[in-house]
C-alpha cells in the first residue's frame, strides 16, 4: 500500500491501486481505478460505504456495484474507508466526521484530476454523507442509493443543485421504503426515483439491475473523452 504524506505531488494511479492519504483524522484509506484509456472521461466519481459500525466497508458489494457502473461510464472512480474502518485511522463521528473525510478526498481528486468533473455517490449511511456534502462541492451528479431517510436527519441538509438520482428496493428491510418516497415528494425539486421491487437493502440477486439503474438513471451529460496523452 503506498502512503503519501503529500497528496500533491501524486498523480492518480493509472492502474488500479490502495493509497493512504492525509486527512481530517490521521489516514484515510483510498482505492482507485481507471476506465480503459480508449472511453475515459475527464470525471471521477466518488463513491462512499455504508455505516462503519454495522460491517460497512469500501469493499460493500453495493459500492463495488456503483463503482464498476461508473468506470463503465468512463469515469475514474474513488472508494475509500471512513475514518475507523479498515486502514483508516479515527473513530465514528456519526457522520460529521465522516463529511469531513469526504471533503478532504474531493479537495485532493480536484489537486490530481484538475479540471475533472466530481460525481458523488453513496449506499446507505453512505447516501446520508454524500447527500449532505454535495451542495458544497458542487458535484455535477450526485447518487443515493437507499438513502436512510427516518434514521437520520435530512430536514437540515442543503440539497444540492444538480442532476440527482435516487435508487431504491421496495423490500428495504433496513431503509423503510416509505419513509424515502414520502421524504422525496416532500422535496420542491424530487431528484430522480428508481424504485426496484422485489429488492432489499442489500440488492442481493439485483445487482446486474442496480448497475444498469446507476447507467440509464445518471441524468448529468458525460463529461468529454480525456485527450489522448493527458496524465492521469
Amino acid at each position: 500500500m503506498n502512503i503519501e504524506s503529500n497528496p500533491s505531488t501524486m498523480d492518480f494511479p493509472a492502474t488500479a491501486s490502495t493509497l493512504l492519504l492525509p486527512g481530517p483524522a490521521g489516514l484515510i484509506e483510498i482505492a482507485t481505478a481507471m476506465p480503459p484509456p480508449d472511453v475515459a472521461r475527464a470525471g471521477t466519481a466518488l463513491i462512499c460505504h455504508p455505516h462503519p459500525l454495522q460491517g460497512g466497508t469500501m469493499q460493500n458489494k453495493v459500492v463495488t456495484t456503483l463503482e464498476k457502473a461508473l468506470r463503465e461510464l468512463g469515469l475514474a472512480t474513488v472508494r475509500f474507508n471512513f475514518r475507523g474502518v479498515g486502514a483508516s485511522t479515527g473513530e465514528f463521528d456519526d457522520g460529521i466526521g465522516e463529511s469531513d473525510d469526504v471533503r478532504a478526498i474531493a479537495a485532493w481528486i480536484r489537486q490530481v484530476h484538475a479540471g475533472d468533473t466530481l460525481w458523488l455517490a453513496g449506499f446507505s449511511f453512505g447516501s446520508f454523507v454524500a447527500l449532505r456534502t454535495a451542495a458544497a462541492l458542487d458535484v455535477a451528479q450526485l447518487i443515493t442509493v437507499a438513502p436512510p431517510a427516518g434514521r437520520w436527519d435530512f430536514a437540515a441538509i442543503t440539497l444540492p443543485d444538480c442532476p440527482w438520482l435516487v435508487i431504491q428496493g421496495e423490500q428495504d428491510e433496513v431503509v423503510d421504503p416509505n419513509a424515502v418516497f414520502t421524504w422525496l415528494a416532500s422535496l420542491p425539486s424530487p431528484p430522480t426515483l428508481v424504485r426496484m421491487a422485489e429488492t432489499g437493502h442489500f440488492f442481493h440477486h439485483r445487482l446486474l439491475d442496480l448497475r444498469a439503474a446507476i447507467q440509464q438513471g445518471a441524468h448529468a451529460p458525460l463529461p468529454p473523452l480525456r485527450a489522448a496523452g493527458t496524465a492521469v
